[in-house]
C-alpha cells in the first residue's frame, strides 16, 4: 500500500512541476516579442518518424544506418549507396504527416512572434504544416530534394526514388553522371555557411529562445542555446530527456511535444 501511494505522490508532484513549468513558459512566451525556435528529432516522433541517438532510435537499433549517413563511406561504397536508396523508398517520412507541435509553431508564426525557425531535422515537416519557408532554416538539410555531389544540380527526391523503383539500385546524375544524395549534410560535410550566419544571427538578435524535441549535443545548432543566453534571451527547453542547458533554462517541460507546445503557445 505504501508503494503504491508513493507511485500516487510522485505522479502528482511531477504534474505539479510540469504546471508550474507550464505557467512559467506561457508568461515567457506571452512577453516575447522575437522568438527564434530551434528544433530536433523530438518533435516529429508524434508523426511517427524515430529519432536518431533514443532508445529507439535509428541508429541505437541498427548502428550501421550512421555509415550511410557518413559522406566518406557513403562515396567510396556502392553496397552503402544501394541499401540508402533502399532505406529512401520505404522512409517513413514519405507518409508523415505535421503533427500538432509544428502546427503549435504555425500559430506562434501567426500571432506575429515567430522571427526565425531553425530545425536540424530534414523531414521537411516544419513546411508541410505552413511555415514560412523564409523564416526557415533547415540547417541539416532535407531529405525531399536530391543533390549531385559532382555538379551540384538539384531536384526532387520523388524523381530520383521513381527511377529506383524502376529497377536503378545507385541512380546517377543524368547532367553529368555523378553521385546521387539526398540534400542533407552526412558526417563529413560542411553546413552551408549562410545557414549558420542566419541561425547565429537569429540567436544573437532574439529575445526568446525555445528548444524543442533537441537533445541539444549537436553543434553548431545547440550552440544557439549559450549565444542567445549571452546576449540576454530567456530559454525554454522543451525535450523527453535532459539537456546539457536544462540549467540555464528558464523553464523546461518534459512530456509529449505534441501536447506540450501547444499549450505554450496559445494566446
Amino acid at each position: 500500500m505504501m508503494e503504491k501511494s508513493q507511485g500516487i505522490l510522485s505522479t502528482a508532484v511531477a504534474s505539479e512541476s510540469l504546471a508550474q513549468s507550464l505557467g512559467q513558459a506561457r508568461e515567457l512566451v506571452g512577453r516575447a516579442r522575437r522568438v527564434v525556435v530551434l528544433t530536433g528529432a523530438g518533435i516529429s516522433t508524434d508523426s511517427g518518424i524515430p529519432d536518431f541517438r533514443g532508445p529507439n532510435g535509428v541508429w541505437t537499433k541498427n548502428p550501421e544506418a550512421e555509415k550511410m549517413a557518413t559522406l566518406q563511406y557513403y562515396v567510396a561504397d556502392p553496397e552503402v549507396r544501394k541499401r540508402a536508396w533502399r532505406n529512401r523508398l520505404d522512409h517513413r517520412a514519405w507518409a508523415a504527416s505535421p503533427n500538432p507541435g509544428h502546427l503549435a509553431l504555425v500559430d506562434l508564426e501567426l500571432q506575429g512572434k515567430l522571427h526565425t525557425l531553425v530545425t536540424q531535422n530534414v523531414d521537411g515537416l516544419h513546411l508541410l504544416a505552413g511555415s514560412d519557408p523564409a523564416k526557415v532554416v533547415e540547417i541539416h538539410g532535407t531529405m525531399r530534394e536530391v543533390e549531385c555531389l559532382s555538379c551540384g544540380e538539384r531536384a526532387p527526391m520523388e524523381r530520383a526514388l521513381e527511377r529506383v523503383r524502376g529497377g536503378e539500385d545507385d541512380p546517377a546524375c543524368r547532367t553529368c553522371g555523378g553521385i546521387l544524395k539526398s540534400a542533407t549534410i552526412s558526417f563529413g560535410q560542411n553546413l552551408v555557411a549562410g545557414d549558420l550566419m542566419r541561425a547565429q544571427l537569429a540567436a544573437e538578435t532574439c529575445d526568446l529562445l525555445l528548444a524543442v524535441g533537441s537533445t541539444l549535443g549537436v553543434y553548431p545548432a545547440a550552440g544557439m542555446v549559450p549565444i542567445a543566453k549571452e546576449s540576454g534571451a530567456a530559454l525554454i527547453i522543451v525535450n523527453a530527456e535532459p539537456t546539457p542547458f536544462d540549467s540555464i533554462a528558464d523553464a523546461v517541460l518534459r512530456g509529449s511535444i505534441s501536447e506540450v507546445l501547444p499549450a505554450i503557445v496559445k494566446p
